[in-house]
């Protein structure tokens, strides 16, 4: 199957290279009204009475998060020593079933959220809603960790252990499982296959097309922009992406879970490295910054509303890319070997954190901090972060592209393996299956290197935001099975049923 799929991307080089001048707009005059379609349908505005209106995905985001902190007594805060100790392999999990270990699955969905949703995705929000949105993405991430860690527990919980040892979990196993396991069998399987759908809509977009695109754009900004050497290029580097990408999914979760345990710690580092950096060669500015974020989340701009217009802005771009309440790191998460599936729960509470709480806030004063927010017109998305980092050191751009293509990566590989358990739930757990939806994939790459932000970022939001309809359903439903799970294992570590190793 390899050496078809990279027979089939090579014929596909051949084919479109003599149409390179039009490729581009072609696929955009296509796609973008598809785009803006499903935006518009999923990101209905609703009244909020006294403070304006706001999506009704990011308000259902919001309120899970918030009564999920509440539910369970800030497990964000509390068990966040606990969850070290699992990730630093102090649980014993042998005879366990799984597929891998609990740092490798936090680093596949690690992976998945940690992409140019936090280079990228930052810089929009600062574009659109000031150093204010910064405020409201860190609380974001901060409630978020709560809904993480119900979905993640419900993933390890409901998920489905194939002969061969292999695992199949995530959303689509716990709606359907958990409902049934209630009484509710035909809720759990209409709200399991509507999620199936939008997550292979939102593998396509978001995990897929968002990272190609602006990865490309960061190439093309460092390569002479509009009229550089890569200007017009988007398909031939989404070629090349594609063959890395496929070489890497074919492996599925085991080969995926061996590049993302070695590769995002190291370009997370890079990443936060080079940011305080910037920051510290900027020190002086640093109490201004802060203040900017702090004064902007409560008092900004009327154009957008108000507060609430900041508040969805900052909410929105950190649910796209933490993804808390989502239900996507689930499906990675539940390949875990561990006997308690509130352990993969715990170890989940750090995603936010990482993604949001640090990546995202280093992001933020990097753009703050430097005045390229003011300097700048028009830029939006990687290049205004690109000229935030150029600001301090002139090569630094380089630094943020090699991120940006293993932020890529990284995100598409594991959003791979997202999308194939989707499909295959929906059309049979079989590896014909796999591969078809992986041939898919790689063509999307190509497509998404080629699409305009607006199209990519349209269609990738409506999708990934649309997963938490239901999938949040399932997470009040259930939350209880969660609260009993915490709850048996807290009183272990008491009496001594569970040991940590020192």
């Amino acid at each position: 199957m390899k050496n078809k799929v990279l027979t089939f991307l090579l014929l596909l080089l051949c084919s479109e290279a003599g149409l390179a001048a039009g490729i581009d707009q072609s696929i955009n005059q296509f796609l973008t009204p598809v785009a803006n379609a499903i935006d518009a349908f999923f990101m209905t505005q609703v009244p909020i009475p006294f403070l304006g209106s706001a999506p009704f995905i990011v308000i259902w985001l919001v309120v899970a998060a918030t009564f999920f902190t509440l539910y369970f007594k800030f497990i964000n805060l509390r068990s966040f020593g606990i969850g070290m100790k699992l990730i630093r392999g102090k649980y014993d999990t042998s005879g366990a079933v799984g597929e891998v270990s609990h740092f490798q699955a936090l680093s596949t969905a690690v992976s998945g959220t940690v992409g140019l949703g936090n280079i990228a995705g930052v810089a929009t929000a600062i574009s659109i809603g000031g150093p204010g949105a910064t405020f409201w993405m860190i609380l974001a991430g901060f409630l978020g960790m709560s809904s993480k860690f119900v979905e993640c527990t419900l993933g390890v919980k409901y998920r489905d252990v194939h002969p061969d040892g292999t695992v199949a979990g995530g959303p689509m196993r716990y709606l359907s499982k958990g409902f049934a396991e209630k009484g509710f069998a035909g809720l759990g399987k209409t709200l399991a296959v509507m999620f199936a759908i939008l997550c292979v809509g939102a593998a396509l977009g978001g995990g897929n097309m968002f990272q190609a695109n602006q990865s490309f754009a960061q190439l093309q900004n460092i390569t002479g922009g509009s009229e550089g050497i890569m200007a017009g290029k988007g398909w031939l580097f989404g070629l090349v992406l594609a063959i890395i990408t496929g070489i890497t999914i074919l492996g599925g979760i085991k080969s995926i879970a061996r590049v993302t345990s070695k590769l995002v710690p190291i370009m997370g580092l890079v990443y936060l490295i080079t940011g305080l950096v910037v920051i510290a060669m900027n020190i002086g500015q640093l109490p201004a910054a802060v203040g900017q974020i702090i004064q902007g989340a409560f008092n900004p701009s009327a154009a957008l509303g108000g507060v609430i217009g900041v508040m969805v802005v900052g909410f929105q771009r950190a649910a796209f890319s933490n993804e808390a309440g989502i239900g996507s790191a689930a499906i990675a998460h539940s390949a875990v070997k561990t006997d308690r599936p509130v352990t993969e729960g715990l170890v989940a509470l750090y995603e936010p954190f990482i993604d949001t709480v640090l990546v995202c806030t280093v992001t933020a004063l990097v753009i703050v901090i430097t005045g390229s927010l003011d300097s700048t017109s028009g830029l939006q998305g990687i290049p205004l972060t690109s000229n935030a980092f150029a600001s301090a050191v002139s090569w630094f751009p380089y630094v943020l592209t090699v991120a940006a293509i293993l932020f890529a990566f990284s995100t598409m590989i594991s959003w791979s393996y997202y999308g194939v358990r989707a499909w295959t739930f929906l059309f049979g757990e079989n590896k014909t299956q796999e591969n078809v939806f992986k041939v898919i994939f790689l063509v999307f790459v190509v497509i998404g290197s080629s699409l305009d932000l607006g199209a990519v970022i349209g269609f990738s939001f409506s999708m990934t935001l649309a997963m938490a309809f239901p999938n949040i359903i399932g997470l009040y439903f259930l939350a209880p099975v969660v609260k009993h799970e915490l709850q048996t294992f807290m009183d272990d570590i008491k009496t001594g049923k569970v040991v940590f190793k020192t």
